[in-house]
């Protein structure tokens, strides 16, 4: 049968069946598996039997839920396509909290269809997009009966937080992972109906600054003037890290960047990119900010950039309270792209921070995660096909981008198993991923499912 044909059957049987995928779909979503609470942890668990059993519904074997000291991974593989390359499908069933829950337009684990897209936390990120694999697979099983290509699952419940356990599975199993090419979708389109394959990705160090400053909260009306205040001793130190202008001020942070290609900057230049509605319709702020002299696909895609997250510490309650905190705690990131050395920055930011804490406030830096950016070569047999099978699909040219996520697995793929990921994302920019109202288009869904079939056809010819 030619591929055409058999793409042609694949797609008759997604048509078929949208119904029932929707319907898993939406019982898959309304598990509220928020990996970061603790009270959830039993939804976490049941989380991961729904995906175990959709693999095992869909054709997979080998189906095991694999404890780990904190959430659990799902594996599963399909190997009876001897001389064909194996792909490695990887994907996260944990969340994120919904919160702020006044926000949401409808409950955010009660997924609702409006004006095509369905609304649910986790659509997009990364259940929806996750379960597009499970369901290409068992497309294909069911209208030929076998697999073009070898297969092999391993889907997280800890992407949300860290994915300690599956980085420390990666490097304890190499062999059981082994593949030719990993596949995540865990991105999303440049625009609607533009197929995108991300070959570039920001690393990710986050990190947790306290600041200390008397042994006790203490009475403004006694001690002010005299004690040190942890609060406004933490903001002096923030304010320090980026300029008024937006460049990062800790010395060698900038060390080893480099720019991007001429023709890739070339060909973001030709993406249809206005500064004006990424203004209004994603950010909504009065004005963009960041480094001058970069666009802003070169800021948010190949450029480091340090965040702060949130502050915590003494009084915001209703009413008045006059103490000077003794303690106070920032979340701050820095984003890192490819050839920046973690082990620097992180040294580097120590460093700043011992340097720039003010007189009679002492810190601590604690390092809650850390991974570096990378770059997927685009001329790599497998990202060449997944470029042609998107756009066959999807009817136009595939673009390459960057991401100024992370998605700190790519990276662990690439060290311990010495494979590349193709990132084959079908969410939109708006769809609010760690926001209210978070939604995934369904139509992509469906899209999603015919295009990851299309792939494993054609990579397996």
């Amino acid at each position: 049968m030619s591929s055409a044909k058999a793409s042609n059957k694949a797609s008759a049987y997604v048509d078929s069946n949208r119904e029932r995928f929707l319907g898993e779909l939406d019982a898959y979503l309304r598990i509220p598996s928020i990996s970061t609470l603790p009270e959830h942890r039993g939804d976490v668990e049941r989380a991961a039997e729904f995906v175990a059993a959709g693999l095992r519904a869909a054709g997979l074997e080998n189906v095991g839920i694999i404890a780990t000291a904190k959430h659990p991974l799902v594996y599963a593989d399909w190997l009876h396509a001897p001389g064909k390359p194996t792909v490695l499908f990887y994907g996260h069933y944990d969340v994120q909290p919904p919160d702020p829950i006044e926000s949401w337009n409808s409950p955010p684990f009660e997924p609702t269809l409006r004006d095509g897209n369905l609304y649910a936390r986790g659509s997009a990120d990364d259940k929806g997009q996750m379960y597009m694999h499970v369901k290409a697979v068992e497309t294909l099983l069911a209208v030929h009966g076998k697999l073009p290509v070898n297969v092999k699952f391993i889907v997280e419940g800890e992407e949300e937080v860290g994915g300690a356990s599956i980085a420390k599975y990666v490097v304890e199993n190499p062999e059981k992972l082994k593949g030719d090419v990993a596949l995540v979708s865990d991105t999303a389109l440049y625009a609607e109906g533009i197929p995108t394959l991300c070959i570039g990705l920001r690393g990710l160090v986050y990190l947790e600054v306290e600041a200390s400053g008397p042994m006790r909260d203490l009475h403004s009306g006694l001690y002010g003037g005299a004690a040190p205040n942890a609060v406004f001793g933490l903001v002096e130190l923030l304010s320090k890290l980026k300029n008024a202008e937006g460049a990062i001020q800790i010395p060698g942070i900038y060390d080893g960047v480099a720019p991007p290609a001429p023709a890739e900057k070339r060909s973001w230049e030709s993406l249809p990119f206005s500064e004006s509605e990424f203004l209004e319709k994603e950010v909504g702020s009065t004005q963009l900010t960041g480094e001058p002299g970069f666009s802003v696909l070169e800021r948010i895609w190949a450029r480091p950039t340090l965040e702060v997250h949130g502050i915590a510490g003494g009084f915001t309650g209703p009413g008045a309270k006059t103490v000077i905190p003794a303690k106070a705690t920032a979340k701050v990131s820095i984003r890192l792209v490819p050839n920046q050395d973690v082990d620097r920055v992180v040294a580097a930011f120590r460093e700043f921070v011992e340097a720039n804490t003010p007189e009679g406030i002492r810190t601590e830096v604690r390092v809650l995660s850390a991974s570096p950016g990378l770059m997927v070569n685009p001329d790599h047999p497998a990202i060449r096909v997944a470029a042609t099978a998107f756009a066959d699909i999807l009817g136009r040219p595939t673009v390459f981008v960057r991401s100024g996520g992370s998605i700190p697995i790519v990276g662990d793929f690439a060290t311990h198993l010495g494979i590349p990921t193709v990132l084959m994302g079908f969410g939109l920019p708006d769809d609010g991923l760690h926001s209210p109202n978070e939604k995934y288009r369904l139509e992509n869904y469906y899209l999603g499912i015919k295009t990851v079939a299309h792939f494993l056809e054609q990579y397996g010819a």
